[in-house]
């Protein structure tokens, strides 16, 4: 259940209360959902914890890869996959289906699918289970494509080192000012489909300097998964991550 949206929560509108006994109750409602938001995020932060040691002993790069609908993330990954050259595992989150998962396991790398029903988001404790299952190559890379949504994945930690949230142009520039928590949340924002852009309205400086306004640090790169164009970018952006994950790996062990 995820007390930002109300996904998989149960009808809270069955019990109508009327007059003064409503406004006598408002402040304990408010108060009890405030704890829940608070105990979940709590939890999850633990088991998020957990998989950040063991993603950090083993010297696995994850990416938690965030977006809206139609961004464009599997094709991506799967262009992603076939160029990178290193060892790479993916956790595939969507609401139904397996498609997508089918997708990718058509390149020959190992996928787990997790399908959150009317969740509208991954959480550490699924990402942790699906990690037992997929037994990740160690070192690696572990790509987590989280469920469409631009919303509830930027307040649940994953355990990944990186959000990467990716914008279509298709979708409008101010989606940084929108949903700022997300962009706030993210260290690298990819502009794709930008083979697109004689043919939409589309601002790529007032984008970046959107946010650049939410989240100063932010890294951009601008890119077209299914062109190619500007993809040697995001490779060399993660073979980075990767070294540099393996080298505390080594360094921590000793």
């Amino acid at each position: 259940m995820c007390t930002y949206c109300g996904c998989g929560e149960p009808d809270s509108h069955d019990h109508h209360h009327h007059g003064h006994h409503s406004h006598e109750h408002a402040s304990d409602e408010n108060t009890r959902h405030i704890k829940i938001e608070m105990d979940i995020l709590s939890r999850n932060n633990a088991f998020a914890a957990a998989n950040r040691d063991y993603f950090e002993q083993q010297g696995i790069l994850a990416l938690n890869l965030v977006s809206s609908p139609g961004s464009g993330k599997t094709t991506l990954l799967i262009k992603t996959i076939e160029s990178l050259g290193l060892p790479v595992a993916v956790i595939e989150g969507d609401q139904q289906t397996s498609l997508d998962a089918e997708r990718i396991r058509q390149t020959g790398v190992p996928v787990q699918q997790i399908n959150t029903g009317k969740g509208c988001h991954l959480d550490a404790h699924m990402v942790g289970h699906s990690v037992e299952a997929l037994a990740p190559a160690a070192p690696g890379v572990l790509f987590i494509e989280n469920v469409g949504n631009l919303v509830c994945p930027a307040a649940f930690d994953l355990g990944e080192a990186h959000k990467v949230v990716i914008l279509s142009v298709t979708e409008g520039e101010d989606k940084p000012l929108k949903y700022p928590d997300m962009f706030h949340a993210s260290d690298l924002m990819i502009i794709n489909k930008t083979d697109l852009l004689p043919h939409v309205d589309f601002d790529v400086s007032r984008c970046i300097e959107y946010a650049r306004r939410i989240n100063p640090d932010i890294e951009v790169l601008q890119l077209s998964a299914t062109t190619g164009d500007g993809l040697d970018g995001w490779l060399g952006w993660i073979r980075e991550q990767a070294a540099d994950t393996v080298e505390t790996s080594q360094q921590a062990a000793g």
